[in-house]
């Protein structure tokens, strides 16, 4: 698909091999960043040595990220015209590769946030999903440009039993079913908890997948890094 077309998106993503089983079980779905058929534009994966998820989950890596920057200039070179990542704990590192790059960089769906919160009332929530809530911290929402002044809500899915698998028995396949129904679930009861959440943002870039169960059980808009994307490829002129 697109062998006749230059990537005009470069994806700098995890090293190879290094992914848990159930992230890699993930990427099988149409609408996970790493899956090539998410994508109606060209694009080019780059694989990031060292990129995983200690890391850029557990403990963001300095050194990685400048890693990113040679890998990012390299893709610039061969074309690209905008660079994101695979990964929404990124954004720890947006504003340095943003500042290394020549190109637009996109390192999390978190970015749409102050976009999102602007089409709400301001009585109404953004809730995050997030891979993670423990390791999403205050640094990832100020470095994707979200200032505290925003209403915003966080739900972790390594609450959800089969997802938590991921971090607890990473060499250990997960059931898909079950988590397609976490996914959806977590929204769901959120909703019914909070009435003023009017937009969910999936950080997780696993988690597009289920984006459009969200958006038919609970009736809200779903923004993530598929929507971040393909905003971007529009702006680039693709579209």
């Amino acid at each position: 698909m697109y062998k006749d077309e230059k990537p005009i998106i470069g994806i700098l993503c995890w090293e190879e091999g290094t992914a848990p089983r159930g992230l890699v079980q993930l990427e099988s779905f149409k609408g996970n960043s790493t899956n090539p058929d998410s994508y109606d534009f060209p694009v080019i994966f780059s694989r990031v040595p060292g990129a995983n998820i200690h890391t850029i989950l557990e403990k963001p890596d300095i050194d990685v990220m400048k890693k990113m920057v040679t890998y990012g200039k390299k893709m610039i070179e061969e074309g690209v015209r905008a660079i994101v990542t695979s990964c929404g704990f990124n954004a720890i590192f947006q504003k340095e590769l943003a500042k290394s790059l020549t190109v637009p960089v996109a390192t999390s769906s978190l970015m749409q946030i102050p976009f999102v919160a602007t089409t709400l009332s301001p009585s109404q929530t953004v809730t995050v999903i997030t891979a993670n809530k423990k390791l999403l911290t205050r640094d990832h929402f100020q470095n994707a440009g979200v200032p505290d002044s925003l209403n915003v809500s966080v739900l972790g899915m390594e609450e959800c039993l089969e997802w938590n698998k991921i971090f607890t028995s990473p060499d250990e396949n997960i059931d898909l079913d079950i988590i397609r129904e976490e996914v959806v679930s977590t929204a769901i009861n959120a909703l019914e908890k909070d009435p003023s959440i009017g937009a969910f943002v999936l950080e997780c870039t696993d988690l597009p997948p289920f984006s459009q169960g969200i958006r038919k059980m609970t009736g809200l808009p779903v923004f993530d890094f598929i929507t971040m994307v393909r905003y971007l490829v529009a702006a680039i002129g693709y579209y």
